[in-house]
């Protein structure tokens, strides 16, 4: 006679928490301010010391509210970075719906003026992924990615005969820039400041100029 083991099924690890999403107006605004004052705290504190109830207290809500929409830290600086990409993604398609108008030069400044818009959000969420990126499911490479995404669409509809290889090559170089042209504003005090960021604009408008 045969004896059967009952199986059992592995333990299920349990769902990653995620931010709430508020669904009315009040909700929107009071999840504005939570993050408004994370990032402040954030930006001032560093984000390992940064607290939760320095957060809530940051924006006068009870620290329940503040937990309601984002269970734990991690969760209220993916927000963060969620926010930083919805709002330069807002800008590059922006610029998308404007290509077909623009020449070399005016796409070249649309573009670089997108991250120094941008450029407090941007140091923060780069500082949160650099604090975290050691932890599962981090992964900064997927902001770049979606940036240069966003570039090489914008560079097709503006030349619609560029191929899909060399859109991406130039959104490659193209995001290169505006990184580094944020590097140029950030830097506080250097000779011939102001010349330097000039040139570098010039040189993409030119390297655009010739496509």
């Amino acid at each position: 006679m045969t004896s059967q083991k009952s199986s059992s099924a592995a333990p299920q690890p349990a769902p990653a928490p995620t931010a709430k999403e508020p669904k009315r107006k009040r909700g929107i605004a009071r999840v504005a301010k939570l993050l408004d004052a994370g990032a402040a705290v954030f930006a001032e504190q560093g984000y390992k010391a940064a607290t939760m109830t320095e957060i809530a207290a940051r924006a006068s809500a009870p620290i329940g509210s503040l937990y309601q929409f984002f269970p734990n830290k991690d969760v209220l600086a993916d927000a963060l970075i969620a926010r930083y990409a919805e709002h330069v993604e807002a800008a590059l398609d922006r610029i998308k719906a404007e290509a077909p108008e623009l020449d070399g030069m005016q796409l070249g400044d649309r573009l670089l003026d997108v991250l120094v818009t941008h450029a407090t959000e941007r140091s923060l969420a780069l500082s949160l992924l650099d604090a975290r990126w050691e932890q599962p499911g981090v992964r900064p490479g997927l902001l770049r990615e979606g940036l240069r995404r966003r570039i090489a669409e914008i560079l097709t509809v503006w030349r619609p005969a560029m191929t899909e290889d060399e859109a991406q090559a130039m959104a490659v170089v193209l995001l290169q820039a505006m990184k580094s042209l944020v590097q140029l504003h950030e830097e506080k005090r250097y000779p011939g400041k102001a010349e330097a960021i000039a040139q570098w604009r010039g040189w993409v408008q030119r390297y655009l100029g010739e496509i």
